[in-house]
Protein backbone atom coordinates (compact mmCIF):
# COMPACT_ATOMS: atom_id res chain seq x y z
CA UNK A 1 0.00 0.00 0.00
CA UNK A 2 2.84 2.38 0.90
CA UNK A 3 4.59 1.45 -2.35
CA UNK A 4 1.46 2.34 -4.34
CA UNK A 5 1.22 5.66 -2.51
CA UNK A 6 4.90 6.25 -3.23
CA UNK A 7 4.37 5.69 -6.97
CA UNK A 8 1.31 7.95 -7.01
CA UNK A 9 3.30 10.72 -5.30
CA UNK A 10 5.98 10.42 -7.96
CA UNK A 11 3.46 10.64 -10.81
CA UNK A 12 1.27 13.24 -9.13
CA UNK A 13 3.45 15.08 -6.60
CA UNK A 14 1.87 17.45 -4.10
CA UNK A 15 2.34 21.10 -5.02
CA UNK A 16 2.00 24.37 -3.17
CA UNK A 17 -1.41 25.91 -3.81
CA UNK A 18 0.13 29.33 -4.30
CA UNK A 19 3.39 28.93 -6.24
CA UNK A 20 2.69 25.45 -7.71
CA UNK A 21 6.13 24.18 -6.71
CA UNK A 22 6.47 20.64 -5.34
CA UNK A 23 6.24 20.53 -1.55
CA UNK A 24 4.98 18.31 1.27
CA UNK A 25 2.03 20.46 2.35
CA UNK A 26 -0.63 22.50 0.60
CA UNK A 27 1.50 25.61 1.17
CA UNK A 28 5.29 25.69 0.94
CA UNK A 29 7.37 27.32 3.68
CA UNK A 30 8.33 30.26 1.46
CA UNK A 31 4.70 31.08 0.53
CA UNK A 32 3.48 30.60 4.10
CA UNK A 33 6.04 33.12 5.31
CA UNK A 34 5.04 35.55 2.58
CA UNK A 35 1.32 35.13 3.30
CA UNK A 36 1.85 35.82 7.00
CA UNK A 37 3.59 39.07 6.08
CA UNK A 38 0.85 40.12 3.66
CA UNK A 39 -2.09 39.07 5.82
CA UNK A 40 -4.25 42.00 6.92
CA UNK A 41 -7.41 40.59 8.58
CA UNK A 42 -8.94 44.06 8.69
CA UNK A 43 -12.54 44.69 9.70
CA UNK A 44 -14.44 47.69 8.35
CA UNK A 45 -17.73 49.16 9.59
CA UNK A 46 -20.32 50.43 7.10
CA UNK A 47 -23.21 52.73 8.00
CA UNK A 48 -24.73 53.21 4.54
CA UNK A 49 -24.66 49.61 3.27
CA UNK A 50 -27.00 46.66 3.72
CA UNK A 51 -24.17 44.84 5.50
CA UNK A 52 -22.89 46.23 8.78
CA UNK A 53 -19.27 45.10 8.76
CA UNK A 54 -16.82 43.49 6.40
CA UNK A 55 -13.53 41.71 6.94
CA UNK A 56 -10.87 40.67 4.44
CA UNK A 57 -7.91 38.36 4.99
CA UNK A 58 -5.38 39.45 2.35
CA UNK A 59 -4.63 42.29 0.00
CA UNK A 60 -5.48 41.36 -3.58
CA UNK A 61 -1.86 41.45 -4.65
CA UNK A 62 1.12 39.34 -5.69
CA UNK A 63 0.72 35.58 -5.07
CA UNK A 64 -2.83 36.01 -3.71
CA UNK A 65 -3.95 37.68 -6.92
CA UNK A 66 -2.24 35.08 -9.09
CA UNK A 67 -3.66 32.18 -7.08
CA UNK A 68 -7.23 33.50 -7.14
CA UNK A 69 -7.09 34.05 -10.90
CA UNK A 70 -5.79 30.51 -11.47
CA UNK A 71 -8.28 29.09 -8.98
CA UNK A 72 -11.24 30.76 -10.68
CA UNK A 73 -10.32 30.72 -14.33
CA UNK A 74 -7.71 28.00 -14.92
CA UNK A 75 -9.63 24.95 -13.66
CA UNK A 76 -7.53 24.48 -10.53
CA UNK A 77 -10.06 23.70 -7.78
CA UNK A 78 -7.35 22.03 -5.68
CA UNK A 79 -6.11 25.51 -4.77
CA UNK A 80 -9.02 25.86 -2.34
CA UNK A 81 -7.14 23.59 0.08
CA UNK A 82 -4.25 26.05 0.25
CA UNK A 83 -6.56 28.87 1.32
CA UNK A 84 -8.25 26.58 3.84
CA UNK A 85 -4.90 25.37 5.17
CA UNK A 86 -3.93 28.96 5.89
CA UNK A 87 -7.27 29.97 7.44
CA UNK A 88 -7.52 27.08 9.90
CA UNK A 89 -4.15 28.02 11.37
CA UNK A 90 -5.37 31.53 12.21
CA UNK A 91 -7.33 31.64 15.49
CA UNK A 92 -8.66 35.14 14.79
CA UNK A 93 -10.27 34.14 11.50
CA UNK A 94 -11.64 30.86 12.89
CA UNK A 95 -13.12 32.72 15.85
CA UNK A 96 -14.70 35.25 13.51
CA UNK A 97 -16.37 32.47 11.49
CA UNK A 98 -17.84 30.87 14.62
CA UNK A 99 -19.72 34.03 15.63
CA UNK A 100 -22.45 33.58 13.01
CA UNK A 101 -25.52 31.38 12.82
CA UNK A 102 -25.07 30.69 9.11
CA UNK A 103 -22.27 31.20 6.59
CA UNK A 104 -23.38 31.59 2.99
CA UNK A 105 -20.89 31.43 0.10
CA UNK A 106 -21.84 34.02 -2.51
CA UNK A 107 -23.45 32.04 -5.34
CA UNK A 108 -22.61 32.22 -9.03
CA UNK A 109 -25.07 31.73 -11.88
CA UNK A 110 -25.87 28.27 -13.25
CA UNK A 111 -24.18 29.20 -16.51
CA UNK A 112 -20.92 30.25 -14.83
CA UNK A 113 -20.91 27.21 -12.55
CA UNK A 114 -21.47 24.90 -15.51
CA UNK A 115 -18.63 26.54 -17.42
CA UNK A 116 -16.20 26.64 -14.47
CA UNK A 117 -17.30 23.38 -12.92
CA UNK A 118 -17.48 24.74 -9.38
CA UNK A 119 -18.22 27.79 -7.22
CA UNK A 120 -14.86 28.91 -5.84
CA UNK A 121 -16.32 30.40 -2.64
CA UNK A 122 -18.49 27.37 -1.98
CA UNK A 123 -15.53 24.98 -2.27
CA UNK A 124 -13.53 26.89 0.33
CA UNK A 125 -16.43 27.02 2.80
CA UNK A 126 -17.29 23.33 2.41
CA UNK A 127 -13.65 22.41 3.00
CA UNK A 128 -13.45 24.73 6.01
CA UNK A 129 -16.50 23.07 7.54
CA UNK A 130 -14.52 19.82 7.72
CA UNK A 131 -11.92 21.47 9.94
CA UNK A 132 -13.83 24.01 12.06
CA UNK A 133 -16.47 22.81 14.50
CA UNK A 134 -19.81 24.53 15.01
CA UNK A 135 -20.08 26.41 11.73
CA UNK A 136 -23.08 25.96 9.48
CA UNK A 137 -22.55 26.47 5.77
CA UNK A 138 -25.73 26.87 3.68
CA UNK A 139 -25.77 26.61 -0.10
CA UNK A 140 -29.53 26.20 -0.53
CA UNK A 141 -30.67 29.65 0.59
CA UNK A 142 -29.17 32.27 -1.73
CA UNK A 143 -29.22 31.77 -5.50
CA UNK A 144 -28.02 33.87 -8.41
CA UNK A 145 -30.81 33.90 -10.97
CA UNK A 146 -29.28 36.27 -13.54
CA UNK A 147 -26.16 35.53 -15.57
CA UNK A 148 -24.61 38.97 -15.23
CA UNK A 149 -21.27 40.19 -16.63
CA UNK A 150 -18.32 39.77 -14.26
CA UNK A 151 -18.00 42.69 -11.84
CA UNK A 152 -14.29 42.93 -12.66
CA UNK A 153 -15.14 43.86 -16.25
CA UNK A 154 -17.25 46.88 -15.25
CA UNK A 155 -16.60 50.40 -14.01
CA UNK A 156 -17.77 51.80 -10.67
CA UNK A 157 -21.20 52.96 -11.86
CA UNK A 158 -21.89 49.79 -13.86
CA UNK A 159 -21.05 47.64 -10.84
CA UNK A 160 -23.81 49.28 -8.80
CA UNK A 161 -26.51 48.41 -11.33
CA UNK A 162 -25.19 45.10 -12.64
CA UNK A 163 -26.47 42.96 -9.76
CA UNK A 164 -29.88 44.51 -9.15
CA UNK A 165 -32.41 41.66 -8.80
CA UNK A 166 -29.69 39.12 -9.65
CA UNK A 167 -30.18 37.12 -6.42
CA UNK A 168 -33.09 35.26 -4.90
CA UNK A 169 -33.68 33.63 -1.53
CA UNK A 170 -35.26 30.21 -1.03
CA UNK A 171 -35.93 28.36 2.22
CA UNK A 172 -36.49 31.66 4.05
CA UNK A 173 -37.15 29.85 7.33
CA UNK A 174 -33.44 28.99 7.59
CA UNK A 175 -32.41 32.64 7.88
CA UNK A 176 -35.26 34.17 9.92
CA UNK A 177 -33.74 36.36 12.65
CA UNK A 178 -30.31 34.82 12.00
CA UNK A 179 -26.88 36.45 11.93
CA UNK A 180 -25.53 35.74 8.45
CA UNK A 181 -21.95 35.85 7.21
CA UNK A 182 -21.43 36.11 3.45
CA UNK A 183 -18.20 34.68 2.06
CA UNK A 184 -16.68 35.64 -1.28
CA UNK A 185 -13.25 35.87 -2.86
CA UNK A 186 -12.58 39.48 -3.92
CA UNK A 187 -13.91 42.71 -2.41
CA UNK A 188 -13.69 45.85 -4.53
CA UNK A 189 -16.66 48.19 -4.26
CA UNK A 190 -18.82 46.03 -2.04
CA UNK A 191 -21.62 45.88 -4.63
CA UNK A 192 -21.90 42.08 -4.53
CA UNK A 193 -22.08 41.70 -0.76
CA UNK A 194 -24.38 44.73 -0.56
CA UNK A 195 -26.95 43.32 -3.00
CA UNK A 196 -26.81 39.86 -1.42
CA UNK A 197 -27.27 41.45 2.01
CA UNK A 198 -30.26 43.45 0.83
CA UNK A 199 -32.02 40.33 -0.47
CA UNK A 200 -31.24 38.35 2.69
CA UNK A 201 -32.44 41.09 5.05
CA UNK A 202 -35.62 41.55 3.03
CA UNK A 203 -36.19 37.82 3.49
CA UNK A 204 -35.91 37.94 7.27
CA UNK A 205 -32.22 37.83 8.19
CA UNK A 206 -31.45 39.77 11.37
CA UNK A 207 -27.96 40.94 10.44
CA UNK A 208 -25.64 40.33 7.48
CA UNK A 209 -21.90 40.82 7.41
CA UNK A 210 -19.20 39.90 4.94
CA UNK A 211 -15.79 38.27 4.76
CA UNK A 212 -13.62 38.00 1.68
CA UNK A 213 -10.41 36.19 0.93
CA UNK A 214 -8.94 39.42 -0.41
CA UNK A 215 -9.56 43.11 -0.98
CA UNK A 216 -8.32 45.14 -3.90
CA UNK A 217 -5.76 47.76 -2.95
CA UNK A 218 -8.04 50.55 -4.10
CA UNK A 219 -11.68 50.45 -3.01
CA UNK A 220 -14.18 52.51 -4.98
CA UNK A 221 -17.09 53.67 -2.82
Amino acid sequence: MNFIKFIINIIYPNVCGFCDKICRDDICIKCMSKLNREKECKKHIYLTKNFSTHMHIFRYDDCIRDSIIKYKFASKPYKCKAFVNFIIKDKKICGFLKKYDIIIPVPISKQHKLKRGYNQSELIMKELKKHIENIEVCTDVLYKIKNTPAQSSLNKEQRKNNLINAYKVKNNEKILNKKILLFDDIFTTGSTVDECSRVLKNSGAYDVRGINTSKRLKEEN
